[in-house]
């Protein structure tokens, strides 16, 4: 990328869990960027100021629209960002039944079960939620907090029909209001950049989200592009019929997929364009 780009790349080495828990990792992205913006950092690195993207991929893809979102509500930071590009990114938490998730269960690499064991993880939650949080009992038509919410990841209306096919939402009449209660991070927009106000996505710059097939979180950045094109963000949505969750990192010997050299040359080529 380095090459291709032209670009300084910045790997940021933020803390992980069980170390640190939400909302820390945020905190280390946002301190880490916000120090190679100052202009005299910029400069040590010869970095053109208008050339700025960020980027992650899985639930880097979550930390890199998260932050995009905080850089929108701090005004000394408003425009410093040139593009986002998220690779398969995890977006929400709230809907555990999209049809991708219905459609790519037991997908290997990152089946729903472990999925949802990770969200747990990341608020330092209790394994008892997981069975209930797999069928949506945590975000149940009872449980007051996610009513406002739900409607941001309707999916029936921000997905096609060739991706809902004849999957049914999954909707509980009463479930377990503790969840939220215990864990109210799963409702807070940076851990869930998808339920973000649309006052907050419209400041969002020109974006890139690569999607896969064989993905649980497949329906994550569809609906999040979909959302973003509402509050009229430019955005290139980029699917891969063929392509599963982690596949982009697959593109050396002896694990040399064409999906993986496809996926990261869309990728490269897109920046190449836009950057």
């Amino acid at each position: 990328m380095a090459e291709e780009l032209n670009a300084v790349i910045v790997s940021i080495e933020y803390r992980l869990v069980p170390k640190v828990y939400f909302p820390e990792q945020i905190h280390d992205v946002v301190r880490a960027t916000k120090y190679f913006l100052k202009p005299e950092v910029l400069q040590k690195y010869m970095v053109d100021p208008g050339r700025i993207c960020i980027s992650g991929d899985s639930a880097g893809g979550n930390l890199a629209a998260a932050l995009g979102q905080q850089f929108t509500q701090d005004a000394s930071l408003k425009n410093k960002l040139k593009l986002q590009a998220l690779i398969y990114p995890v977006l929400q938490a709230l809907d555990f039944n999209t049809p991708s998730y219905q459609q790519n269960v037991n997908t290997p690499i990152l089946p729903r079960y472990v999925m949802v064991k990770y969200w747990v993880d990341y608020f330092k939650g209790n394994y008892d939620f997981v069975q209930a949080m797999i069928i949506n009992n945590h975000t149940s038509l009872d449980v007051e907090e996610a009513a406002a919410l739900r409607a941001r990841l309707n999916w029936t209306s921000l997905l096609p029909a060739s991706f809902t096919k004849n999957y049914k939402p999954v909707v509980q009449t009463t479930g377990n209001a503790r969840i939220v209660q215990e864990l109210p991070q799963l409702l807070d927009a940076r851990s869930a950049p998808l339920i973000a106000d649309q006052a907050v996505l419209q400041l969002l710059p020109k974006t890139y989200i690569l999607t896969c097939e064989h993905d649980v979180l497949r329906d994550d950045g569809i609906m999040y592009a979909k959302r973003l094109e509402s509050a009229g963000v430019e955005v290139t949505l980029d699917h891969f019929e063929d392509g599963f969750h982690g596949c982009m990192i697959f593109t050396s010997w002896p694990t040399n997929f064409s999906v993986g050299i496809r996926t990261r040359n869309s990728y490269i080529k897109w920046l190449d364009q836009n950057l």
